[in-house]
Parts: C-alpha cells; sequence; structure tokens
C-alpha cells in the first residue's frame, strides 16, 4: 500500500465523522473552556490538595484525590476524541496505563465471576491474571487472532480486549465479539492504546469501556506517565471512580496539563507516524532475513482485512523477527536513529529485542519497532543499513 493509500484510508475514516470537525480539529480544539478575555487558551496546572469548602460539601472540586480542573479538561478532550459528539461519555484519567487497566478488572470483578484475556496481549497481563485468580476470579485466555475469544466467552462476566495486541499486532473483530458478550451478558472492555482514538473508536464498535495508556501515542513524547478510561455506563463509570478513589491512582496535575497540550499534536504525529511506518514495514518486507513481519496496514498481513473495516489508522508499531537473539542486538546496537527503548509511540522512532524481558511468547529475535517522526527516507535508509552492516 502507498502513502497515497494510507491517506485514502485516512480521508475515508474522516468522512464518517463528516457531519463533524475533523480529527485536527478536534485534536486541536478537544477540552478546552470557553474563552475569557486575558486568560489562557489552555490553563495552567491546578496544583490543589483541597480546594476552599466552606459549609456543606457541594461543588465539583473538594479533595485533590477526588477531581481536579486540569484532570476536567484533559478528560473531556479524551473523551471529544473517544466517542464526538457523544455527550453520555465519561471519560477519568489514571496515573498510568496500568491504573486504567486495573481499575476497570478490579471495579468489575468479584470472587466467583469468570474474565476473559488474551494470552498475546500486554507483558503485565499475567501479573494482573495472578492477581485476579488470587481474588477468586477465574480467568480464561485465548489469542487475540481468529476471534479465538469467542470460544472461551461462555458464563463470563467481561471480556478483555486488546486490538492490535502488543507485541504481536493481531487484530480481532471487536464488533463481533462485543456482540457475542453482551448476548452472553458479558461487558467488554478494550484496549486501545497502540491504535488512539484516532485509529480506532471502541465505544462506537459495541465496547463498554475504552481503556488506554496515554503514555505511548496519545501524548507522544515520552516524558508523562498516563491512563485513562471512556464509557458511557453511568453506574460501571461510577464503580471505576470509586476505585480510582480507593486506590488514589491519580495523575499529577503536571502530568495531566502536559498530556493535554500534548494531544493538540495528535493528529499531525498519528498521521506522519503511521504513514512511516508503512513505509518502513513495505522496505522491510523486501528483506530476505526478516520473517514475521507484521503490520496490520500491509494489504497482505494477515489481520488487514478485518482491521480496516474498523481502523481509522493501523498504528506507529511494526513487529519482525531477525534470525538470531545475537543478530536482533547487533541490529539494534548498529542503528542511528532508532533509539533502544522500551515502550512506543513516541516522536523518537525506538526499538528493542522484545524478548529480552522474558515475558512474551516470542522468538528471541523479535524485534518491536515503534516508528517516530523522523524523515521516511532517513529512517528508512537506517534501518536498511543497519541491516547490511550486521549481516551474518
Amino acid at each position: 500500500m502507498s502513502d497515497s493509500a494510507t491517506n485514502d484510508r485516512v480521508g475515508a475514516g474522516t468522512e464518517e465523522a463528516a457531519s463533524g470537525p475533523g480529527d485536527g480539529t478536534r485534536a486541536v480544539r478537544a477540552g478546552l473552556p470557553e474563552p475569557v478575555k486575558h486568560e489562557p487558551t489552555l490553563p495552567g496546572p491546578v496544583f490543589a490538595a483541597h480546594f476552599h469548602l466552606p459549609g456543606d460539601p457541594t461543588g465539583p472540586y473538594t479533595y485533590g484525590r477526588d477531581e481536579n480542573p486540569t484532570w476536567t479538561h484533559l478528560e473531556s478532550a479524551i473523551g471529544e476524541l473517544e466517542a464526538p459528539g457523544e455527550a453520555d461519555v465519561e471519560t477519568l484519567v489514571f496515573a498510568s496505563g496500568m491504573a486504567a487497566i486495573s481499575s476497570v478488572l478490579f471495579s468489575q470483578l468479584r470472587a466467583g465471576d469468570t474474565a476473559v484475556l488474551p494470552d498475546d496481549g500486554y507483558q503485565a497481563l499475567p501479573l494482573v491474571r495472578a492477581q485476579l485468580e488470587a481474588y477468586g476470579i477465574e480467568v480464561r485466555t485465548a489469542p487475540t487472532g481468529q476471534d479465538a475469544q469467542l470460544d472461551v466467552l461462555e458464563g463470563a462476566k467481561l471480556l478483555w480486549i486488546e486490538t492490535p495486541s502488543n507485541p504481536g499486532l493481531d487484530v480481532c473483530d471487536v464488533r463481533r465479539l462485543a456482540e457475542a458478550a453482551h448476548a452472553r451478558g458479558a461487558l467488554v472492555a478494550v484496549d486501545n492504546t497502540l491504535a488512539t482514538p484516532l485509529g480506532q473508536r471502541p465505544l462506537e464498535l459495541g465496547a463498554d469501556f475504552s481503556v488506554a495508556s496515554g503514555t505511548k501515542q496519545l501524548t507522544g513524547h515520552g516524558d508523562v506517565l498516563l491512563g485513562y478510561v471512556a464509557g458511557r455506563d453511568a453506574g460501571a463509570m461510577a464503580a471505576v471512580r470509586r476505585w480510582r478513589k480507593i486506590v488514589g491512582a491519580i495523575p499529577g496535575p503536571m502530568e495531566a496539563w502536559l498530556a493535554h497540550r500534548s494531544i493538540a499534536t495528535l493528529q499531525l504525529r498519528v498521521d506522519r507516524q503511521d504513514a512511516t511506518a508503512l513505509r518502513v514495514a513495505e522496505a522491510l518486507r523486501a528483506r530476505p532475513e526478516i520473517t514475521g513481519l507484521r503490520y496490520p496496514g500491509l494489504p497482505d498481513d494477515p489481520s488487514h482485512k478485518v482491521a480496516s473495516r474498523q481502523m481509522l489508522r493501523y498504528g506507529c508499531v511494526v513487529s519482525f523477527t531477525l534470525p538470531s537473539r545475537a543478530r536482533a542486538d547487533r541490529f539494534l546496537d548498529a542503528l542511528h536513529l532508532v533509539e533502544g527503548a522500551t515502550s512506543f509511540g513516541g516522536v523518537r522512532s525506538t526499538a528493542e529485542r522484545r524478548g529480552r524481558w522474558g515475558g512474551d511468547a516470542v522468538p528471541e529475535g523479535f524485534i518491536r519497532l515503534s516508528v517516530g517522526a523522523e524523515d521516511p527516507d532517513d529512517l528508512v535508509a537506517d534501518l536498511l543499513r543497519a541491516l547490511d552492516a550486521t549481516a551474518d
């Protein structure tokens, strides 16, 4: 697929919301308060552990663990991106993506319930599984690809979907899984981290919760830890809010303000990074030493058909496998424009041999590459040069 084809796909996604503003307009203006003369467009962070509160404790801001005006602006912004034009969607921000994930699972599940998780998802999910089981919750797992979680849904209270999956980049049909789960009385949560709200809108596809780490491409600069949960069911979100209050998993006001500031460039960053990721995937596809190349935007990717139905953009992560651990390590060391780091979604390209952590079922030579905002020609040239320089 060419850059022009990617742009056509982006255009198709925005046409679906032609009755409202485009992605760039929403990202730039999301969550801003009404303009006040002589006041900043985006108010600065509010540093407050408590607020003036004479008399009865009424009003939106009482104590810093419960609410903060800086969170309010950010939550409004994320909600506008996750569910444009839907006033009934509530968004809550957290100190990290794992705080957001935990808030949904532990607020909605009780001893004796059953949860369905992906077995190829984020590396921390096995830790979550162990804790759920310690609380008397049954956990079933199945792969993301081929909608395999359908086979283990019966009797479940909650289905957790991660699509595209991290790090393998498999994609499942959110709408199909959500309909099947709801028919069985289960709630559905989708980890939308890799796609971002500009790449996929789980609530529109039938999910009850859209959950993400804002640490990644949403904020995009590698300087903020953040998570969020968006949902439209008031009762379910009240339980999530209560969990946040109990465990105190709240973001600092500076982090919330930095995140809101960063969202203004989300569409610019996503379009650049995702288009370059396709260029990179096309270039790597021609290399004989690379196997298992995955990028949902490639027409021959196993997930492309499903991804093209439900995704507006395909993400900035490319994964592939080199013949050995040694070759992968040499390749990473030889790169000039790609930094060795975990995480993904930043404006500076990063990569890592994912097997070094020991928690993912991937080959030793498996590489997760996060494509940044560098010039596409420069980045492709650096990757190809490093491959040539480290050939066996």
